[in-house]
């Protein structure tokens, strides 16, 4: 039978089977696809660094063209990168691109994987990444990951040997995967309960990209390459593996990768670096049995299934089923464990689908409090001839077991539905990431559960197993509890079902700062998430710094609810900084955490619990009103800082650039603002005017690809580059320190760039013509100096700044220094004014 069927391709028309989303129904051909992939007993896993790294090519190859397991070991979650779809950053970040890199899997039939490294950001050589990340923390995840895996191919994105070429976290994904080759195989390297394998072989994903140009790679010796096309034509979807793999890649939003599809024949060069090397070309896993009859007892698996295959009716699928079950009796009772777990699963999951089963377990609140009655709803339906019926079906969770018996008959087409009432645990665990419970380091993340390391996502809290019996076999399925809506627009809406504490709040500003003495009022919301509670509620202060009132009483009737309460809280004479934390006391328990909800139409919704504060900070800052415009770039939250210390803030989107700006003292343009926006394409002249007429515009960083602009980006010369300080430590030299920018209204001391956070400054430039003026001089150790990071010049009246220090980092995480500097660029040229008046 030569057909054609991709399991995933109609995931690019129908809602996406994950956590959290509408249940996938599969299609007769997409059965037949899954009936394919349950005959190839063969696994490659492809590793590299950040969400984006990935060549989706091969991935979409290896799972639809070869029917192998493939996945995706992304060392980090892409912490440390920029938002172009929300103010998320940091930890919001990387869950953002955790759920965009299984949306991308869910495309291309892949699994995805991480370790507990953290991408603490841009990173120069691979040495200060492995001691920021605590080195062999990482590798024993890597080798924890492949023992359990157990790959027969290992792909590396990037090259061992590229130290100082690229970003050290790509050269260290590929350190340590080589590493990783032989350690897995080691007796000795114990890591939890893994147990050693032996990989096939080993290569690295190359490119003419790793050779600085297409003719150099031309050239290259191919001996130990390996050429694959991955421009496979499926003509039964009208669709190529490429086109897969670009809807694929399309799925990291956050960071704008979109990508257009291709067509026609396309290489991927895979170069050996460990194991041996094929002599069939066409043949990866050549040497590697991928048949049932690699492991004992497979041969009568094999045979059944090949059989199921020939014969299958593409019109009636549960045709299919009376084999199919003795297929499973047979993996059920596999000696290999590795095999039997994988192939049961996915048996299991064509059974389900051959019979047209829809089993489904919905809570009829989206959230639920530990000690609360949840009322779910059961829904289950047999759309086959084939005689099914339900035993019982158990709710359960940690601190839960709780079995429904039914012993009824699923007739055919006829849907079954039954309620359920449980009590959700005092002691059943909240739902959040689980690397985000508890705080980690600048590098890793803490995760307390070793289970949990390789997770891209924590199990879902609540579950149903149901029973049944088909033809006289017990199979169980399990369904995540989940809870769903009808949204006028959208549809039927799935989420995830949450359990959260009775209360959370949250202050209303992430970083607060002070300039003076005088009390601020802190707004704090509390929300309830069980009806009729009442508490006792705290702002817990640092030393020297006052609150009040003391405590404030709190009760709430409804769920959902949110009331609003008060504090004042004056700080201390001099600088200072620390932190603000909510408690809420109620019931003898004490509640500090704050929830964080993220809700975008291409992942699901998610809930995270961060604890309840906010940093304070006592700044000494010397600054007068100013009204500035502020045209928001790539996940900038710029604005709100600004705001706080007493600036009138207008956020203009660029077409209402005009001919009014004089009304501003300043503009400012967010980061990456000429890389985004593409109506500033014509915007430049009227920026440029206001600054001729005596403004400030002050511009944050770009990259040099794809700006959008009609002309220069600066008034005079000005080149950007790649050039970057990433070492937040890095000593900052002063060109001039007598410049007024370094001196008014606030003098700048090497003290203002202690607590930097993740960086100096990126994408700073490299040449710029003689009306620019350095302020300053940094560099990472080893490396030359780089004057680049803030330029002024004058133009007319007026004054522009280029900068790429990452203002954007560091105002919003409270760094004193940081808005020193921040306001002597508003205020640059004042001093000249003030002079003059006095004169």
């Amino acid at each position: 039978m030569q057909r054609i069927y991709i399991l995933v391709i109609l995931a690019l028309f129908f809602p996406i089977t994950f956590f959290g989303q509408m249940p996938k129904k599969l299609s007769s051909d997409e059965i037949y696809k899954k009936i394919e992939k349950l005959n190839f007993l063969g696994s490659v896993l492809y590793v590299a660094a950040h969400p984006d790294d990935e060549n989706t090519r091969m991935i979409s190859y290896f799972s639809n063209e070869l029917n192998a397991r493939s996945a995706y070991l992304s060392l980090t979650r892409g912490d440390g990168g920029q938002n172009l779809i929300g103010p998320e950053i940091r930890e919001q970040l990387g869950l953002i691109r955790t759920n965009e890199l299984l949306k991308a899997r869910s495309v291309d039939g892949g699994e995805q994987f991480f370790t507990r490294a953290n991408d603490f950001g841009y990173s120069k050589n691979p040495d200060e990444t492995q001691r920021i990340w605590n080195r062999e923390d990482v590798l024993s995840d890597v080798v924890r990951i492949m023992r359990e895996y157990q790959p027969d191919i290992v792909i590396n994105r990037f090259d061992a040997g590229s130290a100082g070429r690229t970003h050290g976290h790509h050269t260290t994904s590929a350190i340590l995967s080589s590493e990783a080759f032989d350690l897995i195989n080691e007796k000795n390297y114990v890591v939890g309960n893994s147990k050693p394998w032996k990989i096939k072989r080993m290569f690295f994903n190359t490119s003419w990209w790793f050779y600085g140009s297409r003719e150099k790679f031309a050239e290259a010796d191919k001996s130990k390459m390996m050429e694959v096309n991955t421009g496979t034509f499926y003509p039964e979807l009208g669709l190529s593996n490429n086109e897969i793999a670009a809807t694929s890649r399309s799925m990291h939003k956050s960071q704008g990768f979109g990508s257009t599809g291709s067509r026609g024949d396309e290489s991927e060069y895979l170069q050996l670096i460990n194991g041996d090397m094929p002599s069939d070309p066409k043949n990866i896993f050549e040497g590697i049995d991928t048949s049932w009859n690699r492991v004992e007892g497979g041969k009568e698996i094999g045979d059944i299934l090949n059989r199921v295959q020939n014969n299958y009716d593409f019109k009636n699928p549960s045709a299919s089923v009376p084999d199919l079950l003795r297929a499973h009796k047979l993996i059920s009772t596999l000696k290999n464990e590795h095999w039997k777990v994988i192939k049961k699963k996915e048996i299991e999951a064509i059974i389900y689908a051959c019979l047209g089963l829809y089993l489904e377990a919905s809570s009829e609140t989206a959230e639920s409090t530990p000690g609360e009655i949840v009322k779910l709803n059961i829904e289950a339906i047999n759309r086959s001839r084939i005689p099914v019926k339900i035993e019982n079906y158990r709710v359960f969770c940690e601190g839960l077991q709780e079995t429904n018996a039914l012993n009824k008959t699923l007739d055919q087409n006829v849907s079954n539905n039954f309620t359920s009432e449980v009590k959700i645990p005092l002691n059943a665990p909240y739902s959040s990431p689980y690397w985000l419970n508890e705080k980690g380091s600048l590098g890793m993340y803490y995760v307390e559960d070793p289970e949990n390391i390789g997770k891209p996502m924590g199990d879902q809290t609540v579950k149903v197993d149901f029973l049944l019996t088909i033809q006289g076999s017990s199979i169980h399925f399990e369904k995540d509890v989940i809870y769903k809506y009808n949204d006028p627009v959208k549809g039927e809406v799935y989420e995830p079902f949450a359990i959260l504490p009775d209360f959370t709040s949250t202050i209303e500003s992430n970083v607060i700062l002070f300039n003076d003495t005088s009390p601020k009022e802190i707004p704090v919301n509390v929300m309830a998430h069980k009806a009729s509670i009442n508490g006792e509620i705290s702002l817990q202060v640092p030393e020297h710094w006052k609150v009040e009132p003391s405590s404030i009483p709190i009760r709430l009737n409804e769920k959902g609810e949110v009331k609003k309460v008060s504090f004042f809280v004056s700080p201390p004479a001099g600088q200072s900084e620390g932190v603000l934390q909510s408690v809420i006391k109620s019931g003898g328990k004490e509640f500090n955490q704050s929830l964080t909800e993220i809700n975008y139409d291409h992942i699901p919704k998610q809930r995270i619990l961060f604890p309840a504060n906010a940093q304070v900070v006592r700044l000494n800052l010397s600054m007068a009103p100013k009204n500035v415009a502020y045209i928001k770039g790539a996940g900038d939250d710029v604005p709100e800082s600004l705001r706080q210390i007493g600036y009138r803030v207008t956020e203009l989107n660029p077409e209402e650039i005009g001919d009014d700006l004089d009304r501003f003292d300043a503009i400012i343009m967010g980061i990456r603002a000429y890389n985004i926006h593409d109506e500033l394409i014509n915007k430049q002249k009227a920026l440029l005017k206001f600054v001729e007429n005596g403004g400030n515009l002050i511009v944050q960083y770009n990259t040099s690809r794809g700006l959008k602009i009609n002309g220069s980006l600066a008034p005079y010369d000005l080149q950007l580059s790649n050039d970057r300080v990433t070492d937040e430590t890095s000593e900052v030299r002063f060109i001039n320190p007598k410049q007024s920018i370094l001196n008014y209204p606030n003098q700048i001391t090497q003290k203002d760039f202690e607590g930097w956070v993740q960086e100096r400054g990126l994408y700073f430039p490299d040449q710029w013509s003689n009306e620019f003026t350095p302020v300053f001089s940094m560099n990472d150790p080893g490396e030359s100096a780089k004057e680049g990071s803030l330029l002024i010049a004058k133009y007319g009246k007026g004054n522009y700044i280029y900068t790429g220090l990452s203002f954007f980092r560091e105002l919003p995480a409270g760094v004193p220094g940081a808005y020193k500097l921040f306001v002597n660029m508003i205020s640059l040229g004042d001093e000249q004014k003030t002079t003059a008046v006095k004169q």
